[in-house]
């Protein structure tokens, strides 16, 4: 069983600035995708530049990821807490658990990029997402 609870970060713009910092004092080397290299997610062309996703995983198993908050989205305070992993069963008891009494902003349904993905906010305000991955090919 491999389920990760990883901290993720949002900021206006600037993430990747922000993911190279954290490399140089954790060590790692972030991946960084822009909402173009995603295909373009419906932002305007003035946001395609933005970082979609980064994420950094060092040497000695920390895990940070991260993104740019498109400007018709609020930036939140606390940022978003991911789970993730290959345990479809426990996965989807967190979901049930997170969603109850709170509120859902994506399904949790497969993604186009291959996995099954939701993102919620459970009942005191916290953002969650989680990523159930998908079959290798």
């Amino acid at each position: 069983m491999a389920i990760s609870l990883n901290p993720y970060l949002n900021f206006r713009t600037g993430t990747r600035e922000v993911v190279e910092h954290y490399a140089s004092v954790f060590g790692g080397t972030p991946t960084v995708s822009t909402f173009a290299e995603s295909g373009g997610m419906g932002l305007d062309e003035s946001e395609q530049h933005k970082v979609m996703h980064a994420q950094l995983v060092t040497d000695n198993g920390l895990t940070l990821m991260a993104a740019d908050v498109p400007d018709s989205m609020e930036v939140g305070a606390n940022g978003t807490i991911s789970l993730s992993g290959d345990d479809e069963a426990t996965l989807r008891r967190y979901w049930d658990g997170l969603v109850d009494g709170g509120s859902v902003t994506v399904p949790l349904e497969k993604a186009p990029w291959g996995d099954t993905f939701g993102m919620c906010t459970d009942r005191f305000g916290v953002g969650w997402m989680v990523n159930i991955l998908g079959a290798a090919a």
